[in-house]
């Protein structure tokens, strides 16, 4: 009987990473869920016949405890580091504390994530690296210069991973989703174009892991304008935006 994969989601407390533990279960997976929200986590595992270990990503070591711990459990085929926030700038009290709290979970939390997984991921006979962007990643949209920064940096990152781990047969893919429907963007003051559910975008970033793509972008026509409109001349470009987000 071929032993079943493992797969690591963080930022599985609620929205994306919770739909997509529940995605993969089903499709026969082991899965393992991290999150700051100990409660949440133990009822989802429950669901799912999983395992949860909480903790806060900002935290290296904290990190590479959770690494240990499933390393000592078996190792990890899969990891998919999608922890992660978002807090929208008001140019008018520009505050430099919104950008370090957004890079502290945002990037550096997938940093240390990385770190703590690669020596399960070089254990497997089929790893696969999987970074949580967004589509805001291919051109800068108003009030979003952190979160969207912190995106970018994901985005480029995992593209210089993947060549850099090419030698060693480790996948690597970004995942750069629209706008999907969480107790994140519930928070939103702005229309949503495109919004998905939480499950919906399980099933197109399970479908794109388990296919092994590089980028997986959803939904398809919002993703495919904005990557147009990021092809635009700049000043092109920042003329539509303003027209486009006018009541942002």
């Amino acid at each position: 009987m071929t032993p079943r994969k493992k797969i690591w989601i963080t930022g599985a407390s609620s929205g994306i990473g919770r739909q997509t533990a529940i995605e993969f279960s089903q499709r026969g997976y082991e899965v393992i869920v991290s999150g700051r929200n100990q409660d949440a986590l133990n009822k989802l595992a429950e669901q799912i016949n999983g395992t949860a270990i909480a903790f806060d990503v900002t935290d290296r070591l904290a990190n590479l405890a959770a690494a240990r711990q499933i390393e000592q459990s078996g190792g990890l085929d899969i990891v998919f580091l999608n922890a992660g926030t978002c807090e929208y700038l008001d140019i008018k009290n520009f505050n430099s504390a919104l950008f370090e709290r957004t890079f502290a979970t945002n990037f550096f939390g997938m940093v240390y994530g990385i770190e703590a997984a690669l020596p399960s991921l070089r254990a497997s006979n089929n790893p696969h690296l999987i970074g949580m962007s967004s589509t805001v990643a291919y051109a800068g949209l108003p009030r979003a210069a952190a979160y969207g920064a912190s995106k970018a940096a994901i985005r480029n990152m995992f593209e210089s991973l993947r060549v850099d781990l090419l030698p060693e047969k480790i996948a690597v893919s970004v995942v750069c989703p629209g706008f999907v429907k969480t107790p994140l963007t519930d928070k939103n003051d702005f229309p949503m174009p495109g919004l998905i559910s939480a499950k919906q975008a399980a099933v197109y970033i399970a479908n794109g892991i388990e296919k092994k793509r590089q980028e997986i972008y959803f939904p398809i026509f919002f993703s495919l304008v904005l990557k147009f409109l990021a092809l635009l001349p700049s000043p092109l470009y920042t003329y539509l935006i303003k027209k486009l987000t006018q009541s942002t």
